[in-house]
């Protein structure tokens, strides 16, 4: 059998440490996991089921570096997250399970074209535009779950040209990350290669061509981001 397109390379993020890459499936994203975020965005943060939505593999930026600001957009957002990465699958998973799944974590963002966002919500239409666009996932280096220890107080921050955005902790979450996995897995059946963003604290805003961005979580490797002008 032979393919009537030459094949692609496969998404894969870098691991820390050496030259080992971890290959991605699929990247899921959790809405409104902290509570200050969910303020600004103007909802209520109780624990309601914790909703997902997708972007592809694609749209990962291993290590980030410098991004074109996107096309199609006058608003693009920052959103610094903690990323899970699965080493494991499965469904039904029960949340002491879950962790079990894990193999490792990383820093990433997931930036979003926030009008396109809005205008979509008005009408009732999906997100896909607004979040699963090219090069929407700067992500870093992965460090495996057993060098990583307790996530409850770790601080999860954001600077934009050395200002700080964003800055919580991960115990700060709505939904724990052995939550989240676990409800994801009732959901859809998990596999090695997933990634999980385990959603934003409050501070997200506006960036343009010439920022700096620079997302830190305690314990991992940090990400760093500069936009540049739109791609011709």
């Amino acid at each position: 059998m032979s393919f009537v397109l030459p094949e692609w390379p496969r998404p894969a993020v870098p691991v820390v440490g050496g030259s080992d890459l971890f290959l991605v499936r699929r990247v899921f994203c959790v809405g409104k996991n902290y509570a200050d975020h969910a303020r600004e965005m103007g909802s209520d943060p109780t624990r309601e089921a914790p909703f997902f939505f997708s972007k592809p593999a694609e749209a990962l930026v291993p290590e980030g570096g410098a991004l074109p600001y996107p096309l199609g957009t006058a608003n693009l957002h920052h959103e610094v997250e903690l990323v899970v990465a699965l080493g494991q699958g499965g469904v039904g998973i029960d949340p002491e399970g879950a962790r079990d799944l894990i193999w490792g974590y990383g820093v990433g963002l997931d930036l979003t074209r926030r009008d396109l966002q809005a205008a979509a919500r008005e009408k009732g239409q999906p997100w896909d535009m607004a979040k699963g666009f090219d090069r929407s996932a700067p992500i870093g280096p992965l460090t495996p779950a057993s060098q990583v220890g307790p996530l409850q107080d770790k601080a999860i921050t954001l600077r934009v040209n050395g200002t700080v955005r964003q800055n919580g902790t991960l115990g700060a979450m709505i939904w724990s990350v052995p939550e989240i996995i676990s409800c994801l897995s009732s959901l859809i059946e998990l596999a090695p290669g997933d990634l999980i963003f385990t959603g934003t604290p409050a501070g997200v805003g506006p960036i343009g061509p010439g920022d700096r961005l620079d997302a830190t979580i305690d314990g991992l490797t940090p990400l760093g981001v500069e936009i540049t002008l739109h791609r011709s």
